[in-house]
């Protein structure tokens, strides 16, 4: 299918051919009819892709105090290529369509194939011909409505969720400043409010377009613009000013909050809507004790995971408009003839020119502010799930004899900054095969590691009989049920760590290792392969006694979007990342943990877990989150037999022997990801073992899923290392 991207390091727009996505629970599979340019947000992603480096860290602050702190626990080098990871992709455009519903999802009945549809969502609602689009981000589009209509659904709700927050009410004055899209529907909504409205734009067509769609008033932002047009104001309410000041306006100018606080009357509502900024006049904000809110994009429910993908409502006495509901109140708007979307579209294009009319769109070519794409009405199937492509120049190279072909499920940043390089470098090795939950997921993976074929369906790469091995790199609750499917397959399996998030889970992998006698199988614990440490074990000397081992992870705090919050489906923080700090343990003593002893931190998320190895050492792991983001992440002391050593962040290792330390440090941060692939590789080459004994792996998945027991029973849990 078509889908316009841009790649955000180059400023590159295009048009790229990827798989269609597939149709998962709790939403439907859209074909699109027209989607909506947004000139706004979309122009301004595009614009910022085009700066340089600098450019777009002056742009975005905030990530670069996040890139600041990496640096300091993870390194310059592991950094870059995480940022360059992240810049060098195919990102998506569009957020606004309406479309044709060709598959229901299981937990989406309420819709039904063939059904016209309105879709939002800026992950969901893609310039693509084909959406998978969850429920809540999704509304049936009454009869009579043109489809090209429905299409402005979500920024219509932009609009409404900024008229809400300003409680507007019968008779009441406003004035709008920015008068693009979303300005030009704010207007329309106000005016159908019984509001009367005035409007502010530097350009003059829209102010004449906001006037014949009800505003009283609109001028320039200029001296003699604004004047008038507080004359006239002024005149409308009684000499009170505005009620309401509504910001649709973007840019650096500071202009529009001061303009917003010379015509507002004493405590209005002043409502930014608009990416503007808000350096706030003091004086003149505190002197009419000014109310400022923001509007967050839709409505409730906006950037909470378990609205959006999980489909779980708002009660309506609670939250009467939520962003599904400002979506079903928009349509029906246009479908009452109540608002008026029709003279706002300005040309409509087809998708393939999606190129071209960016360009055209950056350089004020078009007149107007309602731009559409229009796609074929009758699209192709979307039962093709794969495209199969020759590698391009700069990762072509033949396959040597006897190399071992790869299938990867999964393919976000940790795959593609930590271990397709690694991989891609290996002569012994073939990128086969690609699925990946986002089109152009699979398709960033192909154009930059050279995949042959590449899916949204992971049925794909378990069914290929001409691979050796298959990488499991999704999200943590798949990862069990992945890794069973491709044991059965015969082939050899790469799970990146946890391997499982329950006891029955593992239970499960080891049944089917059982039944299948296929325990092929890796999990991605590659700190026991990291050189620094590796290095230090061998200075220190095999351990042959008892030990206490300190293993300090300063975590830091997870971002609010982060699905690490997202416990109930993904298993807790420590369930994700604990295996690492557990098998470092295990590796280190060749002992088998036996018994797990876990109290709580004192903030959410953080752990303290004592732990038992069959040899007799002790073992214990802070893993904390309220540390400073610049302390190392990752410290490890070891006790014991008259010896002492120090782990510093992959950074520096001391060795206590004698009389002085010995101390080595690393010129990079290495956490083993090279060697643990090709480890990995060669075993699956030669048919040798696995880099880790089957037992090591059942072993430390067990503690750390009996951490979480034991934080719940308050009491040590024994661990089962045996299999079986």
């Amino acid at each position: 299918m078509k889908q316009v991207a841009q790649n955000y390091k180059s400023g590159e727009l295009a048009v790229l051919d990827v798989p269609p996505p597939t149709c998962a629970p709790g939403g439907v599979l859209i074909r699109s009819l027209y989607s909506l340019i947004s000139t706004g947000t979309e122009l301004m992603k595009v614009g910022e892709a085009k700066l340089s480096l600098v450019g777009k860290a002056k742009a975005r602050p905030d990530q670069v105090k996040k890139v600041l702190d990496t640096v300091a626990q993870q390194g310059m080098v592991n950094t870059y290529k995480k940022v360059m990871n992240k810049l060098d992709s195919y990102t998506p455009l569009g957020y606004s369509l309406c479309g044709v519903v060709v598959e229901v999802g299981a937990g989406a009945e309420e819709f039904e194939v063939g059904q016209l549809v309105a879709a939002a969502g800026n992950e969901y609602a893609l310039h693509a011909e084909y959406n998978w689009v969850p429920v809540n981000l999704c509304v049936p589009v009454p009869d009579g409505v043109p489809p090209e209509q429905a299409a402005f659904s979500t920024v219509g709700a932009i609009a409404m969720q900024g008229v809400r927050q300003a409680e507007v009410q019968l008779g009441d004055t406003a004035v709008v400043i920015g008068l693009g899209l979303v300005g030009q529907l704010v207007v329309r909504l106000l005016v159908a409010a019984g509001v009367r409205v005035f409007g502010i734009d530097t350009v003059e067509d829209r102010c004449r377009m906001a006037e014949k769609a009800g505003a009283l008033h609109c001028s320039a932002p200029d001296e003699a613009g604004v004047a008038a047009l507080e004359r006239a104001l002024l005149d409308a309410s009684n000499g009170l000013g505005a009620d309401h000041i509504l910001l649709a306006a973007g840019g650096h100018s500071n202009g529009p909050v001061e303009t917003a606080a010379r015509l507002a009357r004493d405590r209005a509502r002043v409502v930014d809507i608009g990416k503007t900024k808000l350096d706030l006049p003091w004086n003149a904000y505190y002197d009419k004790e000014l109310d400022v809110r923001f509007s967050r994009s839709y409505g409730p429910g906006r950037y909470d995971d378990r609205y959006e993908l999980q489909g779980i409502d708002y009660p309506a006495g609670y939250v009467r408009w939520t962003e599904r509901r400002n979506l079903e109140c928009f349509v029906d708007l246009i479908a009452r003839e109540q608002i008026d979307v029709a003279s706002l579209i300005a040309n409509t294009f087809p998708i393939a020119d999606a190129t071209e009319v960016y360009q055209k769109l950056s350089a004020n070519a078009y007149p107007g502010v309602g731009f559409l794409f229009e796609y074929p009405k009758e699209a192709a199937a979307p039962a093709p799930k794969q495209v199969v492509a020759q590698r391009s120049e700069s990762t072509a190279r033949p396959a040597p004899s006897g190399a071992v072909r790869i299938g990867f499920i999964g393919a976000g940043n940790y795959a593609s900054s930590m271990l397709l390089p690694h991989l891609q470098n290996d002569e012994r090795a073939v990128l086969a095969r690609v699925a990946t939950n986002k089109s152009l997921s699979a398709a960033n993976a192909q154009r930059r590691f050279g995949f042959e074929a590449i899916s949204t369906d992971a049925d794909e790469v378990l069914a290929d009989e001409s691979l050796d091995a298959v990488f499991v790199v999704t999200r943590h609750s798949t990862h069990a049920e992945l890794a069973c499917r491709a044991l059965e397959t015969g082939k050899a399996v790469f799970v990146e760590k946890p391997l499982a998030l329950t006891d029955e889970e593992l239970d499960r992998i080891v049944a089917t290792v059982d039944a299948t006698g296929n325990d092929r199988l890796m999990v991605g614990f590659n700190r026991r392969f990291a050189p620094l440490l590796t290095d230090l074990r061998s200075r220190f000397g095999e351990p042959g006694g008892n030990f206490s081992l300190r293993y300090l992870v300063n975590a830091g705090k997870l971002d609010a979007t982060s699905w690490y919050l997202d416990a109930g489906k993904e298993g807790t923080r420590f369930a994700g990342e604990g295996g690492h700090f557990i098998d470092t343990l295990t590796w280190w003593l060749n002992s088998l943990p036996t018994e797990v002893y876990a109290v709580p931190g004192p903030d959410t998320g953080d752990v303290v877990v004592t732990l038992r190895f069959a040899n007799g050492s002790v073992g214990t792991i802070s893993y904390v989150g309220g540390g400073n983001a610049r302390f190392p992440k990752e410290t490890v002391d070891i006790t014991g037999g008259g010896r002492n050593a120090r782990f510093d962040n992959f950074q520096s290792a001391a060795v206590w022997t004698g009389r002085k330390p010995s101390t080595r440090r690393a010129r990079s941060t290495d956490k083993g990801q090279r060697i643990e692939l090709e480890r990995f590789v060669a075993a699956v080459r030669s048919g040798g073992p696995m880099p880790i004994p089957f037992e090591a792996l059942v072993a430390v998945t067990r503690a750390t899923i009996a951490v979480d027991r034991s934080l719940a029973s308050g009491r040590p849990e024994s661990v089962l290392p045996e299999r079986g």
